[in-house]
């Protein structure tokens, strides 16, 4: 079998050298190299295999052109060779039979701008790697709800020393030996089970545990998600038909959305699977909290009394719904679920919705969530099933409640 080619992307005009270097511990790592050049100022500093005018043409430049507006507006600059990068790299990787097992590159500010778009564009498990000099820092406008991976490349990437060379040489090694192995990383995606989400946020785990081991123990496969923004990346996989069927548990991303919480999954939360008409049971976890970084960070229009802010560590606050929030969930939650056409279901845990509001937690007093169940039972189709239970959502008896509510919505579905 022909070995397996890492993919370099880079600007072979300002960072030739550095891409030399890569280039050489990649082989010598076993994986050979396929090299795309995407710099626009002067000639490569050594042969690329597609050349940055071939990468240029993908979106009808010219590369003379392209220079010529770097030295008036590099931004606009970036974004057409970033265009241009990601045709180039679906072009490749839709090549039948194509050998490649990895794709790299690295960057300051402006060469991470310019290879993050296509990066992120490229199929889950496809080993990404960008090393980058911005990576320590918050790095989701690059990455997004990808699997790309972002190194710290700790100096800038412009020459070579005792400090990058150690940093590059580990880069190198590492995405040669994703390249090397992604046939059999690839088997691991394979399945015949079909493939449920739950969404969890901390303040929910023992009832997704359970639920989880439930389905499990009947013969399927769980896919948990993180209710820190990564809903988004859970709705991106329902539309691409990855999941079969979702136990939407835990709300906390539409508070954050709303409200500018750094949790949020943005605007399209809930309608994948009104889109794809997937078996659904929505709950109400942590629905009644949004959040932000450490206490100091919360904006002075929501540090009221009337929020009793948790620190729920120390880089993280939660901070408890108005009425009038509750309300809007509420809204948010029966405006999706009534235009879902296929099967689905409300399940209401009336004693607290998360740790938050377990008796002796600060947030406790059941009475606080009518707005939300009120709201719910006035604006709920009234041929959609609503489950109310006289438990906190922790409890087994809940998590054991929503499993068969489940498995019933599935047994309709598959039937």
């Amino acid at each position: 079998m022909a070995k397996k080619s890492v993919i370099l992307v880079g600007t072979l005009d300002t960072k030739g050298p550095e891409y030399e270097f890569v280039k050489a511990r990649i082989l010598d790592a076993g994986a050979d190299v396929f090299m795309i050049d995407a710099g626009v100022t002067n000639k490569p500093y050594f042969k690329p295999d597609i050349t940055a005018d071939q990468v240029a043409a993908e979106v009808g430049a010219k590369l003379e052109d392209l220079y010529s507006e770097n030295e008036k507006t590099r931004g606009s600059t970036i974004k057409k060779m970033s265009e241009a990068v990601a045709l180039t790299l679906k072009k490749l990787l839709g090549r039948e039979g194509h050998n490649f097992g990895a794709v790299m590159a690295m960057g300051g500010s402006g060469g991470t701008a310019m290879m993050a778009p296509g990066f992120r564009a490229l199929p889950l498990g496809f080993p990404k790697l960008l090393v980058s000099t911005v990576a320590s820092g918050n790095t989701h406008e690059y990455v997004g709800t990808s699997d790309m991976m972002m190194m710290n490349s700790v100096t800038d990437i412009a020459g070579l020393n005792r400090v990058s060379a150690l940093v590059l040489s580990n880069a190198a090694h590492a995405v040669a030996g994703m390249a090397m192995n992604y046939e059999a990383t690839k088997k691991y995606a394979k399945g015949s089970n079909p493939l449920i989400a739950i969404t969890m946020f901390g303040v929910t785990t023992p009832c997704v545990l359970r639920i989880r081991a439930g389905l499990e123990e009947r013969g399927f496969d769980v896919i948990t998600f993180h209710a820190v923004g990564q809903g988004a990346a859970m709705e991106e996989l329902i539309d691409a038909g990855v999941i079969d069927g979702l136990i939407d548990l835990t709300l906390p991303e539409i508070l954050n959305c709303k409200n500018c919480g750094i949790f949020s999954a943005g605007p399209d939360r809930m309608n994948a699977a009104v889109r794809m008409g997937i078996p659904q049971v929505v709950s109400l976890g942590a629905a009644e909290c949004f959040n932000f970084g450490a206490p100091e960070t919360i904006p002075a229009e929501y540090n009221t009394p009337e929020r009793k802010v948790i620190v729920h560590n120390p880089q993280i606050t939660s901070l408890l719904a108005t009425p009038e929030e509750f309300e809007y969930v509420g809204n948010y939650v029966t405006d999706h679920v009534n235009r879902h056409p296929g099967e689905v279901a409300i399940i209401m845990p009336l004693l607290g919705l998360d740790r938050y509001q377990a008796v002796g937690s600060q947030w406790h007093g059941p009475e606080n969530n009518e707005p939300l169940y009120k709201t719910i039972r006035d604006t709920l189709r009234d041929d959609i099933e609503l489950v109310e239970m006289e438990n906190h959502i922790n409890d087994p008896e809940f998590a054991d409640a929503t499993l068969a509510l489940f498995l019933k919505l599935w047994d309709r579905h598959q039937s």
